[in-house]
């Protein structure tokens, strides 16, 4: 089907569908007009908004089989190319006929993608028309039929049509579809290009005497084969349900059960493993070239979901309320049979872990929380040793988005890692290096750059069920890759693969220098098990013919960069793809909160559970709402809706745990029995572990309360607090007390307590004491006077 990218592609539709409904007595144009392809504007950002008032497209056409995927000195001489027509739009067409054509040989790697996007000018090696409709009841297509075609031409030929194809390299290839709209005259109405590595011509069947040296088949130059490296990801979006905290023999709650049928038989993930067990083992990878130089790169989140499923799980019916009915899973017996089969994988090769649930390292850096940051880039290595038995590879971090700015990468170096793996495109230095060291940070400890290939990377980003573009990828080799069949797509990721490999017969004059290619999919890759084995199989095809050797991840982090240090260039759409804004910044906001109650939790070595235990999917949680999974592509609007869903939760699960803790008041008014008498209360814990609280008191001026200080409260139990009081006054006060964290963390809801105190005060002691000196004067007249023999006036009364 015809990309959006280029203008000139849907040139001839649009003038059809003009004359049609403008001019209905003016014939539709024949041909687009030729343009500079390389003033084509490519870029996906820049298009107008597709005009969907009227249908401006007649005919879809898919590729749905190429044969051979590969040309080689084995290989049928003919090419055939399989595939279906459509009528997608609203009237008959006729005279429909397809033919093959083909574009001069992909001489950078930027033209693996700028050729898909040119128009048919530049494929200027054609075949004949074969006519699809001569058969056909009317001669046409009706609105929503299909026609399914089969299209052959030789590889090469001196008497007759031909591809022409001469040496070995990678050629774009189109399937052209013409037809004559009814009311209209004959159009290009669509195309389909892929691309066809050839790395080598089989014998020309054309020449009468095979012996003839232009008969004979042309192999490959293998004489500077290409070092290559592989990284063949194991890794999801988040599906663990968020805002639960840590627990202790409980089923975990999971948002979605689609993991369950990932990691089935013919699932996305059980395909990964497949390929790569069937690609590695000793009948078929049998000088274990292609199993020495991959390396697993697992997602620890992925791991720690796939686990805790093999145990027996929960799928909420609502993920907005991970706490509410659920369901039981059906995946655990699958869960444990892929894991079983990672473990066997991960025990005979490379292993490397991925920031933890592929999350924004961009934003784990603008949080700055080294706790955080741990979780981010160092608890991964251990997750994945602990699961797996293996001891993984610590010294590199692979970030989702191929891309680190100048503040990730003193992260990532503060954190203890020596090497980031990015994208060639990724930072701004001459040639193509394997390893550069990056300006800025520590100087005694500079970050480097571990670089793999940019334009295969955005090839492979385009096989599978969801295509996506790397945000790594140049503005100008971006197009609608969904546009295109699963098939085409695969096609010209085979064909970024051969292409350097390819570049020792197709670069006369290069020098003799050593080459390499690192190999690295997306994070997220979403091939089914053919397709992954389509990959793998032309990666080890590659070593079997010499045109690639395999060079180890160890390896390649050991070549050493160039002097001249290199900058990073972290392009716009990283930025673009990066977590939400508002989700960065209420990441940061409840991470901190994380931390306060932690720090408040008691670390007892008899209780069920530790703080950091307790706490921990909490702040994994946050990293989970910050992934950049899945953020590429078309499913960008509902990643950003789980992000928010997920900060949402964690939110409101630290709400629950905060309030969990609190202070109970008595009823009615309290009474003290005197103007010292302590005030009895209780405080009360909900949580599984034990707590250290601070008493805060809010009382009037005529009441003192003592600071009793830091107090300990046991796991789901409460405690009787006596809090000293004075007071001065004997009219009804009004107290209000709140626990908190040492922080200063408010826990629970503030108690208001009423108190009132039978003491009366200094005013009463006054009049007290006067009364009792008057009764002693009083008593002491008396008896003067009864002693002077006098009578008492008193007593005259």
């Amino acid at each position: 089907m015809t990309r959006c990218a280029p203008p000139t592609r849907r040139l001839a539709a649009v003038l059809a569908t003009v004359g049609m409904f403008a001019f209905s007595t003016v014939p539709a144009a024949a041909q687009p007009v030729a343009t500079d392809p390389d003033s084509a504007d490519t870029t996906q950002t820049e298009l107008p908004p597709a005009d969907t008032s009227v249908d401006g497209t007649f005919l879809a056409l898919s590729v749905d089989e190429v044969t051979p995927t590969t040309v080689s000195t084995s290989s049928p001489p003919v090419l055939t190319v399989r595939g279906t027509v459509e009528n997608v739009g609203d009237r008959a067409v006729s005279d429909i006929s397809v033919r093959l054509q083909r574009a001069p040989e992909v001489r950078t790697s930027a033209e693996l993608r700028t050729s898909l996007t040119e128009d048919q000018d530049r494929y200027d090696t054609v075949g004949p028309f074969e006519s699809l409709t001569d058969d056909l009841p009317e001669m046409s297509l009706g609105r929503g039929d299909s026609l399914p075609f089969e299209l052959s031409l030789p590889l090469r030929s001196t008497t007759g049509a031909s591809l022409g194809l001469t040496e070995p390299g990678v050629y774009p290839v189109m399937v052209n579809v013409n037809g004559s709209p009814a009311y209209g005259q004959e159009a290009r109405l669509d195309d389909a290009s892929f691309l066809l590595p050839v790395s080598g011509l089989p014998r020309d069947i054309s020449v009468a005497d095979p012996a003839a040296p232009p008969a004979a088949p042309l192999p490959p130059d293998i004489s500077r084969p290409v070092a290559t490296t592989v990284l063949w990801p194991l890794a999801d979006r988040p599906h663990l349900a968020a805002g639960l905290p840590g627990t202790v023999g409980e089923e975990v709650r999971l948002e979605d059960d689609q993991l369950a049928g990932s990691l089935s038989a013919g699932g996305r993930l059980e395909g990964l493993v497949s390929a790569l067990e069937f690609a590695t083992g000793p009948t078929v990878d049998t000088e274990g070239a292609l199993s020495s130089s991959t390396c697993l790169a697992i997602d620890p989140d992925l791991l720690v979901t796939v686990s805790s499923m093999t145990r027996g799980y929960l799928v909420v019916d609502d993920p907005a309320d991970p706490t509410g009915p659920a369901s039981e899973g059906s995946g655990a017996a699958a869960a444990a049979s892929w894991l079983e089969r990672v473990r066997a994988l991960a025990s005979s090769m490379c292993v490397t872990a991925v920031p933890f649930a592929q999350t924004d390292l961009a934003a784990v850096s603008a949080i700055a929380d080294p706790t955080l940051t741990t979780a981010a880039l160092t608890t991964p290595s251990d997750v994945v040793d602990t699961l797996l038995g293996v001891t993984s590879r610590r010294d590199v971090v692979w970030p989702d988005s191929g891309a680190v700015d100048d503040a990730t990468a003193a992260t990532i170096a503060s954190a203890g890692r020596t090497t980031a793996l990015i994208a060639q495109d990724a930072v701004d230095v001459a040639g193509e290096p394997d390893t550069v060291t990056l300006t800025g940070g520590d100087s005694a400890t500079p970050l480097r750059a571990a670089l793999y290939d940019t334009s295969v990377s955005t090839s492979l980003a385009a096989v599978g069920e969801i295509p996506s573009t790397p945000s790594t990828t140049p503005r100008d080799q971006v197009f609608d890759v969904a546009a295109d069949s699963r098939i085409a797509r695969l096609q010209d990721a085979l064909g970024a693969l051969h292409f350097e490999a390819l570049q020792a017969a197709s670069a006369p004059g290069a020098p003799a220098l050593p080459r390499s290619l690192t190999i690295a999919p997306p994070q997220t890759w979403t091939p089914d098990r053919d397709e992954a084995s389509a990959v793998l199989g032309t990666i080890a095809g590659l070593m079997r013919s010499g045109l690639a050797t395999p060079r180890t991840l160890s390896d390649l982090l050991s070549v050493p960069p160039p002097l001249e240090p290199a900058t990073l260039a972290y392009p716009e759409a990283a930025i673009d793809d990066g977590a939400p804004s508002d989700v960065r910044d209420a990441a940061g906001t409840q991470n901190a909160r994380v931390a306060e109650l932690t720090s408040a939790l008691i670390d007892d070595s008899r209780a069920a559970i530790s703080p950091a235990l307790f706490m921990a999917p909490l702040r994994e949680d946050l990293l989970r709402a910050m992934t950049t999974s899945n953020r590429r592509g078309e499913l960008h609007q509902e990643s950003d809706g789980a992000a928010r869903r997920r900060a949402a939760n964690v939110t409101a699960g630290l709400d629950r745990l905060f309030g969990s803790v609190t202070i109970l008041a008595p009823g009615g008014v309290f009474t003290l029995a005197s103007e010292a008498s302590p005030l009895l209360l209780v405080a009360r814990n909900d949580l599984p572990i034990g707590i250290t609280v601070d008493l805060s008191v809010d009382a009037p001026d005529a009441m003192q309360i003592e600071n009793i200080g830091p107090q300990q409260l046991p796991p789901r139990g409460s405690r009787s607090l006596q809090i000293p009081a004075r007071v001065s006054d004997s009219r009804k006060m009004v107290v209000e007390f709140s626990l908190s964290t040492g922080d200063g963390a408010l826990l629970g809801q503030a108690a208001t307590v009423n108190v009132r105190s039978n003491a009366y005060g200094r005013a009463l002691a006054i009049i007290t004491a006067g009364a009792g000196a008057l009764l002693l004067l009083l008593a002491g007249r008396r008896l003067w006077h009864r002693f002077r023999g006098q009578p008492d006036p008193a007593d005259e009364q």
